[in-house]
């Protein structure tokens, strides 16, 4: 039965006595994918530079005027006018703004936002107050010219009330006073029509503008935090980074028993967390208002506030505590295995030891993906505002033109205007018809699949180098004499010089499982509304198999890139070769591959535990030792979160050294039992700890 197994998944290797490690005489491999890479990556270029062609940043930057112009923008007429000021306000209370995203009134650039009322009416009469009136006004009214013809045109607002600038916007200066919505002090003011209005019609119209830039605000607000802040951030990434560094070293000497402490202090500090939780549960008891459950709060961009219900901490105690029961079970089950893991992650030590530079090579990885990020990044922005001002007509009567599109260059002298007295020609939103603005969608959709694929070709192309690496140190007879001088840098070349196409390959097929998740995700957003319980069952359904399938997909990639760096064959075939040499191996991947994965990620969970305990403390101010030290901010979760993110990505990239070392020589140690059998001749090339867990043994040992 055995043997019909083995047979089903291949002929396990045959000793060879030429094999010395990773295969120096090779040929390049999956040419067709190598020139469909360069291709596709020169097109991205094209795409990049037609992007920044065409786009205009600046469309985000700046708020727009009613002619499609930038408030304040360096270099232009407008340039010491930065501020964006409405004609009429209460317009914006109207229900088209919230699917148009644009006020159905005239809109101008201001040096200053009004700071007093006043009606059109009233200033006509004082010149010095028709000279301020003025500066609200567009270009062309003089002191000839009556009141009545003034509005006809649209030349001025028909009044003016106090406002303060807020995103380069003037809007009213509401205030409350004994529980009265007040504008200027006042709760009534002059429309300018003769008619006196209450201060709380412009509360709709103010909402409604700023419907568009709540989201700024608040991301205003978070930057200043990082302006605050970041300072302290890098010293807890610094702190993460000589942590992960510190983890290294140790288990580079002490590896059995940095596990166990690993294993015991993860325990402790998840302990503490649940600890926690339940004090600020206990503490928030009886206080006023925390009781309003998560449903009831609703979404809030002062996240600090979930802080001050009892429901959030009872549900971070109940995440911490179901975390801290699987983990202590998978300990029950597992405690046979670990020892098995511990000794292979021993090995993994030596290895890194003999290969340190391996260590600083997640820099050199983070370093590609920080620029594939950035030109994915800055495309997407040049894509998204490459489109044309494009105008409409509003009108305050009714009009058969409504909404239609106009140019406001010849608009006054338009069949349209003369059909509708009181329209205006004003600037609605970004848009376009040609032949690029159809297909821009598409190019957006390139750019989001070239990110992709770089960003995995990268990811790609560190594992195979790192194996390549840690390779050449397992199958060395004579460690280190037997190895090559600077390892890192020979299996990088050798990706590099043969295996382009196999990286591209590979990371090709990740990226298309990755693209259609995306899109799934996209249907699923749409459908949100949709009361198809069938078409949401299948696309739940769809999506956890393409979530099961992209994992598969890189644990594949992972093994066949291994393959590739000691043999130098396609990617089919070194996918193949390791798919059935981990299949003919079965009960070893679940032991070893697996549990030294699970102590792995122990590791980047204690260090995030550790220094995002110490980043909570520090900046929420909760130690007194701390409180003037710490910075002042809008949301102190904001460096917490940084610092959380940041540790385990740094945390991450040094484990993740690790882990390759670990399934490359889980790989080559499965070779090894296949190949050798122990004799003089064919001596097995695992370490000797590995040998005595396994009761494997050299025949020459045998013999003393």
């Amino acid at each position: 039965m055995e043997l019909e197994e083995r047979s089903k998944y291949g002929e396990p290797r045959k000793y060879d006595p030429t094999f010395k490690g990773p295969i120096q005489n090779r040929g390049c491999t999956d040419i067709v994918c190598c020139i469909l890479f360069i291709l596709a990556i020169l097109a991205y270029i094209a795409v990049g530079i037609l992007a920044w062609s065409q786009g205009d940043p600046r469309k985000v930057i700046y708020p727009t005027d009613s002619r499609g112009q930038f408030c304040g923008q360096a270099g232009t007429p407008l340039e010491k006018k930065p501020l964006l000021f409405y004609f009429n306000i209460m317009k914006c209370a109207s229900p088209m703004v919230l699917l148009e995203f644009q006020c159905p009134t005239t809109q101008m650039c201001v040096e200053k936002c009004p700071e007093k009322f006043m009606t059109l009416v009233k200033a006509y009469s004082n010149k010095n107050d028709f000279d301020y009136y003025k500066n609200f006004c567009k270009d062309g009214v003089t002191n000839t010219m009556g009141i009545a013809e003034i509005l006809r045109s649209g030349l001025c607002p028909s009044m003016l009330f106090p406002s303060k600038p807020f995103t380069r916007r003037c809007f009213p200066a509401l205030g409350q006073k004994g529980g009265v919505i007040t504008v200027g002090n006042s709760s009534h003011f002059e429309d300018g029509s003769g008619k006196m209005r209450d201060a709380k019609d412009l509360v709709d119209g103010v909402k409604n503008a700023t419907v568009v830039i709540e989201a700024r605000q608040a991301v205003m607000k978070i930057f200043e935090d990082y302006t605050q802040s970041w300072y302290w951030i890098l010293l807890g990434l610094v702190i993460a980074m000589l942590t992960s560094l510190l983890f290294i070293v140790l288990l580079r000497f002490l590896a059995g028993i940095m596990v166990w402490v690993m294993i015991a202090m993860v325990i402790v500090v998840i302990g503490y967390g649940i600890f926690h939780c339940y004090m600020e549960y206990a503490a928030l008891k009886g206080e006023a208002g925390a009781n309003v459950t998560l449903q009831q709060l609703g979404f809030q961009t002062d996240l600090s506030v979930y802080l001050q219900i009892r429901q959030t901490w009872l549900a971070f105690m109940i995440i911490l505590a179901i975390v801290e029961v699987i983990i202590i079970l998978l300990l029950i089950f597992l405690r046979k295995r670990i020892l098995i893991a511990v000794a292979l992650i021993k090995e993994a030590s030596r290895a890194v030891g003999h290969v340190m530079c391996s260590l600083f090579y997640p820099l050199f990885t983070f370093l590609l993906l920080a620029m594939v990020i950035a030109y994915w990044a800055v495309t997407a922005v040049f894509l998204s505002t490459s489109n044309e001002p494009i105008y409409k007509i509003f009108n305050e009567t009714e009009c058969e033109h409504s909404r239609e599109t106009c140019e406001p260059a010849n608009f006054t002298t338009s069949p349209m205007k003369a059909r509708c007295p009181d329209s205006e020609c004003l600037f609605a939103f970004y848009g376009g018809e040609t032949v690029y603005h159809k297909y821009l969608i598409g190019l957006q959709f390139y750019n989001v699949f070239l990110f992709f694929w770089c960003a995995n070709f990268v990811t790609a192309l560190g594992q195979m180098t790192l194996a390549g690496a840690f390779a050449s140190y397992y199958w060395a007879f004579v460690k280190p004499d037997d190895m090559p001088a600077f390892p890192v840098f020979s299996a990088l070349g050798r990706s590099l010089r043969y295996h382009t196409g196999t990286l591209a390959f590979g990371s090709l097929i990740l990226s298309i499982v990755q693209i259609i998740r995306v899109l799934l995700e996209y249907l699923d957003h749409k459908l949100k509304g949709a009361q198809n319980k069938f078409a949401k069952f299948l696309l739940c359904c769809l999506k956890c198999c393409f979530w099961c399938l992209e994992k598969f997909i890189k644990f594949l990639n992972r093994n066949a890139y291994i393959m590739v760096a000691i043999y130098g064959k396609n990617f089919c075939t070194s996918a193949r070769d390791a798919f059935f040499l981990l299949m003919r191996n079965m009960i070893r991947v679940a032991v070893l591959d697996k549990v030294t994965d699970f102590l792995l990620f122990l590791g980047k969970l204690l260090i995030v535990g550790l220094v995002g305990i110490f980043a909570f403390f520090f900046f929420s101010g909760r130690v007194k030792a701390f409180e003037n030290t710490a910075p002042h901010l809008h949301y102190y979760w904001v460096p917490i979160l940084t610092v959380v993110v940041g540790s385990y990505l740094i945390a991450h990239g040094f484990f993740s050294v690790y882990s390759m070392c670990v399934d490359t020589l889980f790989l080559c140690f499965l070779e090894d039992l296949e190949r050798n059998d122990g004799s003089a001749e064919r001596p097995y090339l695992m370490p000797e700890s590995l040998r005595k867990i396994l009761n494997k043994k050299n025949k020459t040992q045998q013999a003393q």
